[in-house]
């Protein structure tokens, strides 16, 4: 019997890297939590223009998201957004839930995706280095299940995981051209004494931070406002 080609992402593939040294979008509904940055527009109706997402950003603020934020463009200029999500699978995520409850906002980051006819990238890094799980490509909502059976343990290679982050987001910046808008989703506790340097690539960051609540050891944070990067925590995610 022939086998059945699958039209979801291919399997994950290992990447060989040095050892390491040492959000805005969907409206989401009442109680969700989850939002994601509104990367990138959808045509406006007869108005024909969509929604530049970093103005519209920076004109919201911390405040709640409202129609006087919104900042838009010609329809025929939006792009969609590419998402990359750099997923730590290290032996101290494993701890509290925390790889679990990462592992879920992935997969609800590649839905919503889907849904706004986006494009994602998944990798991971941990104690098997980093592995390319979803190569950058039209978010498919079966990309999520690709992140479920994920098992975490061993160290953190933080650097290699944002360099090669980093790589995908060059090179599909050198294909779809410097106006083209990204987000770099970096799910983490920040258990590591790496100090990466900011990414450089990708247009809007992302620091969701899956650090213990009750002895946290800060270094989201501090990255994020190293990076002027945005930091959220899984528990302060819905508008």
């Amino acid at each position: 019997m022939a086998t059945k080609k699958s039209l979801s992402h291919p399997g994950p593939r290992s990447l060989k890297t040095p050892k390491a040294s040492a959000g805005w979008r969907w409206q989401a509904p009442r109680n969700a939590w989850l939002r994601t940055p509104q990367a990138v527009a959808r045509p406006a109706g007869a108005q024909g223009a969509g929604i530049v997402w970093l103005p519209t950003l920076l004109a919201k603020g911390p405040a709640r998201l409202q129609p006087e934020h919104l900042r838009r463009q010609p329809a025929s200029a939006v792009q969609p957004c590419l998402h990359v999500i750099a997923l730590d699978t290290s032996g101290s995520m494993r701890q509290g839930g925390r790889l679990a409850r990462a592992k879920g906002y992935a997969a609800r980051v590649i839905e919503q995706a889907a849904r706004a006819g986006d494009l994602v990238a998944l990798l991971g890094f941990g104690g098997q280095g980093v592995q390319l799980l979803l190569p950058p490509g039209p978010a498919r909502t079966a990309g999520a299940a690709r992140v479920r059976p994920l098992g975490g343990g061993g160290g953190t290679p933080l650097a290699a995981g944002l360099a090669e982050a980093d790589r995908l987001l060059r090179t599909a910046r050198q294909r779809r051209g410097t106006a083209a808008p990204s987000c770099l989703w970096l799910l983490t506790d920040g258990r590591t004494l790496e100090q990466p340097t900011a990414p450089a690539a990708a247009t809007h960051v992302v620091v969701v931070d899956f650090d213990d609540p009750l002895r946290p050891v800060g270094r989201c944070a501090a990255w994020a406002a190293r990076w002027q990067a945005e930091h959220r925590t899984p528990e302060s995610l819905s508008f």
